[in-house]
């Protein structure tokens, strides 16, 4: 059996679950701004292996009620290979009650409708996409192979078929240059998509990526840590939202912020303005930054 060394990723909102590696890395790994999976090679896990982690899984936490599906991008696995690790899942925890995992645009259109349906049936429950930004222009630009109207699209489908959309969005994704488009186009895509849960975190340059390489030799302006914080005003006060959850509190955000939308945008606007005119934030540099 492979020994798997390098670090498992999962969503804040995961931290609780069962954490079930059935892929090392990530398909895409294109992305300027990751190094999450800078130096994995792309593989999925056999079978085989699946039953091994399942097994080992069940054996120590037995009343498992949620299970998350590492590493990025696993709705790209093979369809057939996802119907198989689902019904082992059910029948190794008996309390399941949900399976999550990082989807894409991308893994999300190739499925049809009753796919995913079926997959929805075998308690997939909750798919988390990395929109990053609304703007054509700057996912281009970051790297991203998922267009804005794809994601879009795939999202809207995806929900109408009764799974839930978790939504990140990238603050300071455009830089200085580009960040009133940025969070122009976001609001855009992000009112359309109406995802079930929606984070923001804040872009923080990662050693050994494009994006490193870009803001050390000045082809890239990182938003300072104040610029960052009136992006996340600027762009929840744009957002017309029926029924989502609102998280801005990753380590990466100078001050975390969450609720309820649209019950508490109120609320939180006046966070982020108070903070604001209280100028505890760096107008100059990125202040305190954490991607941990």
């Amino acid at each position: 059996m492979t020994r798997h060394v390098h670090r498992m990723f999962r969503p804040p909102a995961e931290k609780d679950s069962v954490l079930l590696r059935v892929a090392d890395g990530c398909p895409h790994n294109s992305c300027a701004f990751c190094g999450m999976y800078r130096e994995v090679r792309y593989r999925v896990h056999s079978l085989g292996e699946i039953q091994n982690s399942i097994a080992l899984a069940a054996a120590r936490n037995p009343h498992a009620r949620r299970v998350f599906l590492a590493d990025g991008d696993a709705l790209a696995l093979p369809e057939t290979l996802l119907h198989h690790i689902l019904a082992l899942l059910g029948r190794a925890f008996p309390r399941l009650a949900r399976v999550t995992c990082y989807a894409s645009g991308h893994s999300m259109s190739r499925l049809t409708d009753t796919a995913l349906r079926s997959l929805r049936a075998a308690r997939l429950h909750t798919l988390y996409m990395g929109l990053e930004s609304g703007s054509e222009a700057v996912l281009r630009y970051m790297g991203k192979r998922d267009r804005a109207a794809e994601m879009l699209v795939a999202c809207q489908r995806v929900q109408s078929l009764g799974l839930s959309m978790s939504v990140m969005v990238l603050l300071g994704a455009g830089g200085v240059a580009a960040s009133g488009e940025h969070v122009r186009e976001s609001v855009k895509v992000v009112n359309a998509m109406q995802p079930r849960i929606l984070s923001c975190l804040r872009l923080v340059p990662v050693p050994g990526t494009p994006l490193w390489d870009r803001v050390g030799s000045g082809r890239f302006e990182l938003l300072s840590e104040a610029g960052a914080v009136r992006e996340l005003r600027d762009f929840l006060a744009g957002l017309t939202l029926g029924a989502t959850v609102f998280r801005a509190d990753h380590s990466s955000n100078s001050l975390p912020v969450a609720g309820r939308l649209p019950a508490d945008k109120a609320r939180l606007l006046e966070e982020l303005r108070e903070a604001l005119d209280a100028g505890i934030f760096d107008e100059h540099g990125p202040g305190s930054q954490s991607m941990l």
